[in-house]
């Protein structure tokens, strides 16, 4: 069974991913994408990522912008799983996202 972290490495690990916050015993972004099609794409990238990763994440799609939400529900909340998908999923859509996608919380 996976580790849940403690507070201070969540705080830790959650300072290393610009755009992500904590929403209880999940972490969260929101990304703004330049039109409907390129929000399913950037969905379908994840589901990619997901899937090789065995971790999946909940994915909130409202028109251009899509949610984002991480947690290991196994353990009862954040572990390592929940912020190496972040990251893999920053580092390979960057790219795709372009440069006007910005983050924000709903």
């Amino acid at each position: 069974m996976v580790q849940r972290l403690d507070e201070a490495a969540i705080r830790q690990r959650l300072a290393a991913l610009p755009g992500w916050e904590r929403t209880g015993d999940a972490i969260r972004r929101t990304y703004r994408l330049a039109t409907f099609r390129d929000a399913v794409f950037f969905v379908n990238a994840v589901a990619a990522l997901a899937e090789g990763m065995n971790h999946h994440p909940d994915v909130d799609i409202r028109y251009r912008q899509v949610t984002l939400t991480l947690t290991t529900h196994s353990a009862g909340g954040l572990t390592d799983r929940d912020f190496e998908l972040a990251g893999a999923i920053d580092r390979h859509t960057a790219r795709w996202r372009g440069a006007g996608e910005a983050a924000s919380a709903p």
